[in-house]
């Protein structure tokens, strides 16, 4: 039996018209399954019964379920997410002033392999569909309640997205689609370590959402030890795919940037930070470490943080220190369902 909440508005239309309906069929399922957030075809009130019958037989709109719970004093909610097969995922809610931003996992476990990432702990175990990457949003939606909206997405919980194109494309599809999730795409950020081949893909899709670089070193040296996927799409290669992006998107790109102690937070490595995006319509976003397991890294100090944005400052580098969430639970990705694990 088929989830529903995998097709795309497009794929859904020609579904219709396969079981000899008419095409408003797929608009008017997604009007209840998005606008109004029905996960039960009987609710579906101007559906004809015999219709909903028909969809009772052959789909469903199943969500997935809640392992475990937690919540932050500063309102952050992490669940950990039983998917229908039985595989977790984690998936977290942030509060900011603009609204409720919501962080989805693209897989269950993830293979990149980042030195400094708890979610590479448990390898890729398979890709999330699109309807389990919906299910975790409309879980948290029913979770904080369907009059306190969920505004704003970025697809940066465990996994690469990119990793996962085909599936990603088509989540994307429907949050952005007036008649899905209709959130606006420059309320729709994507991270991607560095696979620049789906970067340029990205580019040509024209979906003009926002673009997150997992960068997190000033050069390939660094890269290499900490980010193997440096050892497949170089320094060169990824900036090169993503000035493409700007070009064809002119959205501005977004450089994630954590601050290892001793590692790539001094002033050298800032200087070569700000010759690498210099002229580039981008802004970093540095990230102070969340040391969640015997990573053999440490967080650089308030101290160096600071002196670090105002070298890039200085140097003409637009940036900022983000915002930390979730300090009182297991906040990082891949954190609560390793620790679940047993893995951490």
């Amino acid at each position: 039996m088929e989830n529903l909440y995998n097709y795309t508005l497009s794929g859904l239309t020609n579904k219709m018209v396969e079981l000899g309906q008419k095409k408003f069929r797929a608009t008017q399922l997604f009007t209840w399954m998005y606008e109004k957030k029905v996960i039960n075809f009987e609710d579906m009130t101007d559906v004809a019964v015999a219709f909903r019958n028909e969809l009772n037989q052959k789909f469903n709109l199943v969500l997935p379920t809640i392992a475990s719970k937690q919540v932050s004093n500063d309102g952050t909610v992490k669940l950990l997410v039983k998917l229908n097969d039985g595989m977790s995922v984690e998936v977290v809610l942030m509060r900011y002033d603009y609204g409720n931003s919501i962080c989805i996992s693209t897989q269950v476990g993830c293979s990149m392999g980042c030195a400094f990432c708890a979610s590479g702990l448990m390898k890729k175990q398979r890709d999330c569909s699109i309807a389990d990457m919906m299910g975790q949003f409309m879980l948290m939606q029913r979770e904080i309640g369907l009059d306190d909206p969920i505004t704003h997405m970025v697809l940066m919980g465990s996994g690469e997205p990119f990793d996962n194109y085909d599936n990603v494309i088509g989540f994307l599809k429907n949050v952005n689609n007036p008649k899905g999730l209709a959130i606006g795409a420059r309320h729709i950020t994507v991270s991607t370590c560095g696979i620049a081949d789906k970067v340029r893909a990205f580019a040509d899709e024209d979906l003009s959402v926002n673009l997150a670089i997992s960068l997190h070193a000033p050069n390939n040296e660094i890269r290499d030890k900490i980010m193997k996927i440096n050892k497949a799409f170089p320094l060169t290669e990824l900036i090169d795919a993503v000035k493409y992006y700007e070009s064809k998107s002119s959205r501005r790109v977004t450089f994630e940037y954590i601050l290892l102690a001793g590692i790539n937070d001094q002033d050298e490595h800032a200087k070569e930070l700000a010759s690498l995006v210099k002229g580039m319509n981008a802004y970093v976003n540095l990230i102070p470490f969340n040391s969640v397991f015997e990573s053999g890294f440490k967080r650089s100090s308030n101290n160096r943080i600071h002196a670090f944005a105002d070298y890039l400052k200085n140097s003409g580098v637009n940036s900022t220190i983000r915002k930390e969430f979730g300090h009182d639970i297991d906040a990082a990705c891949g954190q609560l369902r390793a620790k679940k694990a047993g893995v951490i």
